[in-house]
């Protein structure tokens, strides 16, 4: 059994670390052989809850002490969250004078907490993962009431936004998972710890299946708009990443946590905006592309921007500088 569960850990390994490859070679197989995709949108939910159970089941009571031990950059990853990606989606949206689906897909996107992706990009990038890993815990629990009142004063000039429906869909597929996760490890974390090289598999492969059954449903829509919501999200993915890391600077924070900041500030939780909007807004069916385009696009520009962060600090490893705690770093 423990070899079947270390095979298995160094495919779900594999797969964390180039999940921005899966997603492009499934979403052109979705593209093309839509029947086989279509129907997972039904399940959009269930999959993002499976995801945010996942994360729930990695987080351990020891990891709340990275938010109480760096609280300065806690505190400036979560309000660069709400702020900047947000901010940067409306600005956008209003530039580039987006149809009201495609504006409200953007926003919602903007108006997420982080991905548990960026744990991982964090990882690749040398960067504090700890720091990455408090920031995405607070973002999260905060976004019941954040994403909901961000969506509705941003994208009330597009469409109406039922604050109070959007609330309850967020607590059903973000809130509860995680804390039935978080819980089950509490109380079980000896078994848990057994099998948690397999979760990272089972997020991927529902993130997957997620955005694989938009691009099936969307495909027609794609080809006509793919283009134009490729660039918007390109440009708030960049935006936001560099504004991050614009304001972790400002306020000297040093180098690895900077990473975390910036990365974590770019990478959004983008299928919760895809169950959003297919929960919330079925009378705006575009609306959950820009939240699939953006899982794939912020995976590919992350692994780029942690590569740059990885080899500024190896360059620091070297000089001395920030040796200890790049050393120090662990997943």
């Amino acid at each position: 059994m423990e070899n079947i569960l270390k095979k298995i850990g160094k495919i779900s390994s594999f797969a964390s670390r180039y999940i921005g490859i899966i997603i492009i070679a499934f979403s052109c197989l979705a593209f093309f052989w839509r029947d086989g995709f279509a129907w997972m949108t039904n399940y959009t939910s269930v999959f993002l809850g499976v995801i945010m159970f996942g994360m729930g089941l990695t987080i351990r009571l020891e990891d709340f002490r990275a938010i109480f031990s760096r609280p300065k950059e806690v505190i400036i990853g979560a309000v660069a969250q709400y702020t900047i990606m947000p901010v940067v989606a409306w600005v956008l949206c209003k530039v580039m004078n987006l149809p009201a689906d495609l504006a409200l897909g953007v926003i919602l996107v903007g108006c997420c907490p982080g991905g548990t992706a960026s744990n991982v990009i964090t990882y690749i990038a040398g960067g504090d993962v700890a720091l990455s890993v408090g920031m995405t815990i607070v973002s999260t629990l905060a976004a019941p009431v954040m994403t909901p009142f961000l969506v509705y004063i941003l994208a009330g000039a597009w469409v109406e936004v039922s604050f109070w429906a959007m609330v309850l869909s967020v607590v059903k597929v973000i809130l509860v998972p995680v804390l039935l996760g978080i819980l089950l490890r509490t109380l079980a974390g000896d078994h848990v710890d057994k099998v948690s090289d397999v979760m990272p598999l089972i997020s991927v492969v529902a993130i997957v299946m997620i955005i694989g059954g938009i691009v099936a449903i969307n495909a027609e829509k794609i080809l006509s708009c793919g283009v134009l919501v490729l660039g918007v999200v390109a440009i708030h993915n960049f935006c936001g990443m560099m504004l991050g890391l614009l304001a972790a600077k400002i306020f000297h924070v040093e180098y690895t946590r900077t990473t975390a900041i910036a990365i974590e500030v770019g990478m959004q939780n983008s299928g919760l905006a895809v169950s959003l909007a297919a929960a919330n807004f079925a009378a705006n069916p575009l609306a959950t592309l820009p939240g699939a385009i953006f899982s794939v696009w912020h995976n590919i520009a992350g692994s780029i921007f942690a590569g740059i962060r990885r080899s500024g600090v190896e360059n620091r490893t070297r000089t001395g500088e920030n040796g200890a705690e790049c050393r120090g770093l662990t997943l």
